[in-house]
């Protein structure tokens, strides 16, 4: 499996650790510092440590999981601690984790002293798949999903299949969603695949596929002007439900599970808007439903939701700006929808 060319940084698949290690040695840097949290700290970390051997030029940042805590006062403490161990301008970050490290770290990285080096290691399929590839970094705040945040790549991203062994079913399903998402806006033929693979653990080929697809959208739009907002399907209504899953449940819904919610709702404003088949929305609703549990949406909820939507950053004109599609394999950009709109994709995903 071979090395995949992002734009000007490599994304590394095999003897991903080894060439971590290489790439570090050979950067030139004065200092290197790894920011994880509890659970790659005890998970992945070891494997890192073990190729790094000697190697004692480094300092540990470790930040509690969970993205209710990537938000200005946690990152103010990675900064912090870069302060604290005299990091300047020749030093890495290397950000082991999942999507909250990637977000967070890269966010923290590309601000500190104007800009360091950074890397992602990322440990979990939702970070492997999508967070760690395209050079988006951001914090939320209020509960307001990456609405702080920059533009910038890392230096290399270093994929490891074996730290996904170390996850739970229900973030590996987390991460199938973007899988999913991918096939749906722009390859037919991978969401057949998809749906003919068993997905409680993807194997190393249909990660390799879907970040081959990220990377091609990323790479012709990095600033997301036009194509890369298709990456936006399903996260408009999505971003919302995980929101107010944040503020309000016990348990809160995974990203991956919201953006099932959201790729649901606006599969079927697809339908309602842009000619998607019905028989593609009931595939799609046949495929997501069959793997994510059923969330209970209460039509009380609905206004609450819309509000949500409309500080969403993906907004035109104070107006809710959706991602559709055309058919399976084939999305179409810039939909306002109304809230009358949104509200009926809703209770259209309550009535499953």
């Amino acid at each position: 499996m071979k090395t995949i060319q992002s734009d000007n940084y490599p994304i590394f698949f095999e003897n991903s650790i080894a060439e971590l290690v290489n790439f570090i040695k050979n950067g030139n840097y004065s200092r290197f510092f790894i920011l994880t949290d509890e659970n790659t700290g005890a998970h992945c970390l070891p494997a890192i440590k073990a190729e790094l051997g000697d190697d004692d030029n480094y300092d540990l940042i470790e930040i509690p999981a969970g993205e209710e805590n990537k938000d200005i006062d946690y990152c103010i403490g990675i900064w912090r601690t870069l302060i604290d161990f005299a990091a300047d301008r020749k030093s890495l970050v290397v950000n082991l984790g999942g999507g909250v490290i990637s977000d967070m770290g890269g966010f923290a990285a590309s601000t500190y002293k104007r800009g360091i080096d950074f890397v992602h290691v990322p440990t979990t399929l939702l970070s492997q798949v999508d967070a760690s590839v395209g050079g988006k970094t951001g914090i939320d705040i209020n509960s307001i999903k990456n609405i702080i945040g920059t533009f910038t790549q890392p230096k290399a991203v270093f994929i490891n299949y074996n730290f996904l062994k170390t996850l739970p079913a229900r973030q590996i399903l987390s991460g199938t969603a973007e899988m999913l998402k991918h096939g749906l806006i722009v390859d037919a033929a991978y969401w057949e695949r998809l749906k003919a693979s068993d997905l409680s653990l993807p194997d190393e080929e249909l990660i390799y596929w879907s970040v081959e697809i990220k990377n091609k959208v990323v790479v012709e739009d990095p600033t997301e002007k036009g194509i890369r907002k298709a990456l936006n399907f399903g996260h408009t209504v999505g971003h919302a439900v995980e929101t107010n899953s944040l503020i309000n449940d016990s348990d809160p819904l995974t990203h991956g599970e919201a953006i099932a919610i959201g790729m649901i709702c606006e599969a079927y404003l697809s339908y309602k808007k842009t000619g998607l088949k019905k028989e593609e929305l009931d595939e799609i609703v046949a495929v997501i439903g069959g793997l994510y549990p059923k969330y209970p949406l209460a039509t009380a909820n609905f206004v609450t939701l819309c509000e949500i939507m409309l500080k969403d950053k993906k907004n035109q004109n104070g107006k809710i700006n959706c991602t559709l599609l055309e058919s399976i394999g084939k999305c179409t950009l810039d939909h306002i929808c109304t809230d009358a709109e949104l509200c009926e994709s809703l209770a259209f995903y309550a009535s499953l």
